[in-house]
């Protein structure tokens, strides 16, 4: 188990032959991560950031960016999580592309590549690294786990499978159950676009000049998803215009994106469902939708209010009024900061 720090400011964490739900082994699995604040001599002012599918955690980099919408407005001194007085620590996911083993890490087994051949994990495998990663670093109970999107469904995961290690929990645009053919399904069109590109020889395309094309046209769909048009809009009005800056984020972000890693993420959505669990929360939670998001829609509040207060769990739910749809959270920060800030001092 080795910790190590890069140029770059971002940590590494690594431990040998982790356990999947499934059976499988991998024999070396790195998580990168980053920091922010201090972490106090009796290491209990830690919160956990989940970052969303397609971001890491650069989402809580002043300056950083990510389609979900930056964090850095939530997350640093004198913020809603204020990093004067909590050490915030956002790991990037097992299986993701900013860091952590993945599909382009060499497999110690092979020396190779683990390409297609990358094992399939679940949103529970990825709550586990993180929790190795936190006991490395001497910390056994967070303040809270906050994030949005994937990150929420981390949070929700953390606080079944954990329910000990956090006071509370703040899921932002987010769901504790992902419909089975709703994931099935995206991972299916995933793969028939990814599947027309030239290059794709069944997820083995390193060699052969890559799938950028594939990906910058899944991007420019999910951007339109998560309501970039209505951000645009704010200051371009020429439609060509606007499409000519969606073409240029997607491309940046599939430059630094591998298609296999979209692929590993959206097949752990497949088995993730926790309602069945709810009732192991013990953690005070914070749930978030945005009026105009299109991926977790307002309607679903009346159902998991009353399945977490069916279940015993301590909600609250806070509406957040945006046009920025499932972006709005990094977008429109200041119009839910203060509920942030109110539930983590309640902690």
């Amino acid at each position: 188990m080795t910790m190590s720090n890069s140029t770059t400011g971002s940590k590494a964490f690594t431990t040998g032959d982790f356990r999947l739900q499934s059976g499988a082994v991998i024999g070396e699995v790195t998580i990168a991560y980053r920091t922010l604040g201090t972490l106090s001599p009796a290491r209990d002012n830690a919160v956990l950031i989940t970052h969303g599918n397609t971001s890491g955690p650069q989402m809580i980099d002043p300056g950083g960016s990510t389609g979900e919408g930056s964090w850095n407005t939530l997350v640093g001194p004198g913020r809603a999580v204020d990093t004067n007085s909590y050490f915030a620590i956002c790991p990037n996911m097992l299986g993701s592309s900013y860091g952590s083993t993945n599909a382009t890490s060499v497999n110690p087994r092979t020396g190779k590549r683990y390409g297609p051949d990358f094992p399939d994990i679940t949103v529970r495998d990825i709550v586990a690294t993180q929790r190795l990663l936190l006991k490395s670093l001497g910390i056994e109970k967070l303040v809270a786990i906050v994030g949005p999107s994937y990150g929420g469904i981390q949070a929700f995961q953390w606080a079944v499978d954990y329910p000990d290690a956090m006071r509370g929990i703040a899921a932002v645009v987010t769901s504790p159950r992902v419909p089975r053919e709703r994931s099935e399904g995206n991972v299916a069109r995933l793969l028939a676009t990814l599947s027309q590109n030239p290059n794709w020889n069944g997820g083995d395309y390193y060699d052969v000049g890559g799938v950028l094309e594939s990906m910058i046209q899944i991007r420019i769909n999910t951007l339109k998803t998560y309501g970039i048009e209505t951000r645009l809009r704010d200051t371009l009005s020429d439609p060509d215009e606007i499409e000519k800056a969606i073409r240029e984020e997607a491309t940046r972000w599939a430059e630094g994106f591998d298609a296999n890693s979209l692929l590993i993420l959206a097949k752990a959505l497949r088995t993730f469902d926790v309602t069945g669990e709810l009732h192991k929360i013990k953690a005070k939670v914070l749930y978030i939708l945005s009026r105009t998001d299109k991926l977790f829609p307002p309607e679903l509040e009346q159902q998991v209010m009353l399945a977490l207060k069916a279940a015993g769990v301590d909600a609250d739910y806070f509406l957040l009024d945006s046009d920025y749809g499932h972006s709005a959270s990094g977008r429109d920060w200041q119009k839910w900061a203060p509920r942030l800030r109110e539930f983590m001092e309640s902690l």
